[in-house]
């Protein structure tokens, strides 16, 4: 009988939580909302209750618990350092976890969890050196090295959507000022957008227009669907979004010298091309040397890579 575990993927707005095998096919899924305004405790008893629902008549062949969250997570522990989705601080969530269902549970970074998914069952599936980049709301990454994913000295290596890549940009969500993720993640889209329609109503005529005539209802999606339909403001946002990932994973591409580059996320689902535009970005900036071996691929996991992968974590964990 093949060895299952329970992966979770848990978010400031939902929690997916699935019973996944040991060749990584998903068999059972549960959503839930975050119930993240009626504190820690409501959210610890939804992933207790999603668990049970998935481990009825079959706590035998789990091995164990995995959870992906959006936030610093100290690896020894369990415990979840800063959770700024959560709003949580210094909460010991693999502990409470691991007592409420009496299974053992590993706990990481969402972004980390997402790159164990692709890694070992989708795009960078046997690939040693291997940088993944999710565009989404932000920007978030991870990386392998010689077979070994990159934990860093305090277990926050990949944290590359907060690279500088313009030393007079926009003010980030973490205090600094020209990070990538402030230049083109989601947000920093759905900002740069509004500015821009403000500044140049006439400009910006299509993209309010589709935001139902409201500034505060511009998203990146609305931008990314303007742009496919040709909007001149919106393919001009688009195109310096490029730009700064170019920059940045150029940057990255010169540190660490990957085989594979893996971009996925919510931004490059919508726009697939985004991928190919990325490369050409890159390999126009990085070193030639390194940019010999080095292929670009579309993650193929899409929101199933945290659940996943953070199943195929307690897995390993299990052995």
């Amino acid at each position: 009988m093949k060895k299952n575990a329970i992966g979770i993927d848990l978010g400031g707005t939902k929690i997916a939580l699935g019973r996944v095998d040991e060749d990584g096919a998903l068999l059972e899924l549960v959503r839930y909302e975050t119930e993240t305004r009626s504190g820690y405790g409501a959210v610890i008893g939804q992933v207790v209750e999603g668990v049970r629902r998935l481990g009825a008549g079959s706590a035998s062949q789990i091995s164990g618990i995995g959870i992906g969250v959006a936030g610093q997570v100290d690896p020894q522990s369990g415990a979840v350092i800063f959770g700024p989705n959560l709003d949580w601080h210094d909460v010991p969530l693999g502990e409470d976890i691991e007592k409420a269902c009496a299974i053992p549970v590993v706990v990481t970074n969402d972004v980390r969890a997402a790159m164990w998914g692709e890694w070992l069952f989708g795009a960078g599936r046997g690939v040693e050196d291997l940088l993944c980049v999710f565009i989404g709301t932000g920007i978030g990454g991870a990386i392998v090295c010689g077979g070994k994913p990159l934990e860093g000295c305090s277990n926050t290596a990949g944290e590359i959507g907060h690279m500088t890549v313009d030393l007079d940009g926009p003010l980030c969500n973490c205090g600094n000022r020209g990070c990538m993720e402030a230049l083109a993640g989601g947000l920093a889209l759905a900002r740069s957008a509004r500015e821009s329609v403000a500044a140049d109503p006439v400009r910006g005529r299509k993209i309010l227009k589709m935001a139902g005539g409201s500034l505060e209802n511009i998203t990146a999606k609305i931008v990314v669907q303007a742009c496919h339909e040709g909007d001149r403001l919106a393919v001009s946002l688009i195109d310096a979004a490029v730009r700064a990932l170019g920059a940045g994973v150029a940057a990255l591409v010169n540190a660490v010298n990957p085989c594979v580059i893996i971009l996925g996320g919510g931004i490059v689902e919508g726009m697939p091309e985004m991928v190919s535009r990325v490369e050409s970005e890159v390999r126009s900036r990085a070193l030639g040397a390194a940019l010999g071996r080095l292929t670009f691929r579309a993650a193929r996991l899409g929101n199933r890579a945290g659940i996943i992968g953070a199943a195929a974590l307690a897995m390993k964990s299990a052995r």
